[in-house]
């Protein structure tokens, strides 16, 4: 599904039938391999710059070749498969291309980052301005990885109070699930930051001479930093914490076996004396009429005794 947007006059967003200088083309799942060559072949794209954006494999990167910009920027976005055995999040590419007087974002997957454009429509965005619009695209993308990295150390507490009287593996499993979200999220922040750092210095932008941009684009790259240090001690917390609920886990599984054991061995004793006073040969007191009482008492004053023996042993 590819869509072409500009902003008209009051500042709206407005979507085009068709693409015009200075409009904003958003490709969208779903989509075909014919769209994206036509487009390709329409705007003097090369296919590979496509096809990059949709592989969720891809490292962010950036590159120009004959009058075209790429980049590729790796974005959070919510795990949409429900499994014990999924992340909770992901983080996949998008493709921002510029060439002419077009912009083009591309994804393989719906996402917070290009829908808050869409439905936000945030006045300071322009689609002719093309470095602005790929720093607000920045910008964003830090938002959520900080949203995110927020709900996970929520999320994080809230299984860790419920792992304290638990002696199962499903809040473990909870927790491994946030573990290899934060797994993408510090390899891909790494790589964000690593990005920006190059593209600042090698003026890929064209905004060395705009003190505003530039200290946009600074803050943005300081913003960047914090989630990596942020995702790196929720990381190191979350580890900390899974090893230490595994030991509790068994503990409390050694405990629940000692307790069976303890009642084991004190219910023993008495099926003992039962026992001697059950087999089919003549025993003590066979002939009194009070004699199975005498067995219940002795059989209940052993296993108080042994009981008492084991409590005072702790």
């Amino acid at each position: 599904m590819i869509k072409y947007y500009a902003k008209e006059r009051g500042g709206i967003l407005q979507e085009l039938l068709h693409a015009q200088r200075g409009c904003w083309i958003n490709v969208y799942p779903p989509y075909n391999r014919q769209e994206i060559n036509l487009l390709s072949e329409e705007l003097d794209v090369p296919l590979d710059y496509f096809f990059d954006s949709l592989d969720i494999d891809e490292r962010s990167r950036y590159e120009q070749e004959d009058g075209v910009q790429f980049i590729v920027l790796k974005i959070p976005i919510k795990n949409m498969v429900e499994d014990d055995s999924e992340a909770v999040y992901l983080t996949i590419p998008i493709g921002i291309i510029e060439v002419d007087d077009y912009i083009l974002t591309i994804s393989a997957f719906e996402n917070p980052v290009i829908d808050y454009f869409l439905t936000r429509n945030p006045r300071e965005f322009e689609s002719t301005d093309h470095s602005h619009f790929a720093l607000l695209l920045f910008e964003r993308t830090v938002f959520y990885f900080l949203h995110y990295l927020k709900f996970i150390n929520n999320q994080r507490n809230l299984y860790e109070k419920e792992l304290y009287n638990s002696s199962r593996n499903q809040e473990l499993s909870k927790l491994m699930r946030l573990q290899k979200s934060l797994v993408y999220f510090v390899t891909t922040l790494r790589d964000n930051e690593m990005l920006m750092m190059r593209m600042q210095r090698s003026n890929f932008l064209n905004i060395r001479e705009k003190e505003e941009r530039e200290d946009f684009f600074e803050a943005i790259i300081i913003d960047m930093q914090q989630a990596q240090d942020m995702a790196r001690i929720y990381t190191d917390i979350l580890n900390s914490t899974m090893d230490s609920f595994a030991s509790i886990i068994s503990n409390n599984l050694n405990s629940s076996m000692e307790r069976l054991t303890t009642l084991t061995v004190i219910l023993m004793a008495p099926t003992l004396v039962a026992s001697f006073f059950g087999m089919n040969t003549p025993v003590p007191g066979r002939e009194s009429n009070t004699a199975f009482y005498w067995v219940v008492i002795i059989a209940t004053l052993i296993g108080f005794l042994v009981w008492w023996i084991m409590r005072r042993k702790n």
